[in-house]
């Protein structure tokens, strides 16, 4: 018996084996967890458009959700409607928040028609309307959204990224970058559209200047703010058409 463990053949069939066994219980354990994740996946999603237009649980420094149990419900409240921008086409769509941002940039890179989802919110008498964007930081993606008035000026904003640096880049998503964007203006004197630059030195290190169309830059992560600065300038920029359509 002995001989035969220790033959090459029976090594190769064992880790043939194990390597069957292993896949499959990670495959029936992904299975059975798929409804969970992807439940988790639109909570995130809901948490996050309700995070910049003003619904959250923020205390004086923190930036925090409002809880899970309650989501479903604070965004039913607050998000009146859904729409999805298709060029010159406009529709309404309860699922519009599931549309996969970075799908949707594949397929204009390929010459399709992007789908802009938008979502429009209410909160105290006050209309909001919050795009989906997203980008590339230093070390991997970086996605947020984006909260403005009919005047394209931001009223709220949710930064967050997949692998940037910790202290440095990571800091898009803690309350003193986040809240930097309140009041900046998407659009200079003239109406047309010039972003938010994510600036070193910009003279205003308080933001009291709201429409000089800048932020300043967190110390150390200048690669992060570029990728910030240029995903607000290439995908907030889509959506200009529609808001002209606010102002007839």
């Amino acid at each position: 018996m002995s001989k035969r463990t220790d033959s090459n053949l029976y090594t190769i069939l064992f880790a043939i084996g194990m390597v069957l066994i292993v896949g499959a219980l990670l495959a029936f354990t992904a299975s059975s967890l798929r409804g969970n994740i992807d439940a988790n996946k639109r909570i995130e999603k809901q948490q996050n458009i309700l995070y910049a237009m003003g619904v959250n649980q923020n205390d004086e420094t923190n930036a925090n959700f409002v809880s899970t149990e309650i989501a479903e419900q604070e965004f039913t409240k607050y998000i009146k409607k859904q729409i999805v921008i298709e060029g010159d086409k406009i529709t309404e769509d309860s699922q519009a928040y599931l549309i996969d941002v970075k799908k949707e940039q594949t397929n204009a890179k390929a010459g399709k028609t992007r789908r802009l989802p938008l979502f429009v919110g209410e909160k105290e008498g006050k209309m909001f309307y919050i795009a989906p964007i997203r980008g590339k930081g230093l070390w991997d993606a970086i996605w947020g959204y984006v909260a403005m008035d009919e005047n394209m000026v931001v009223q709220g904003a949710y930064f967050d990224h997949k692998g940037e640096t910790p202290g440095l880049g990571a800091n898009i998503k803690q309350r003193f970058f986040m809240d930097d964007f309140i009041g900046e203006h998407l659009l200079n004197e003239a109406g047309d559209f010039k972003g938010i630059n994510v600036t070193k030195g910009n003279n205003d290190p308080k933001n009291e200047n709201k429409t000089d169309n800048e932020v300043d830059a967190i110390a150390g992560a200048t690669i992060t703010g570029n990728g910030v600065t240029a995903m607000i300038k290439s995908d907030l920029n889509l959506y200009m058409p529609y808001f002209k359509t606010l102002k007839k």
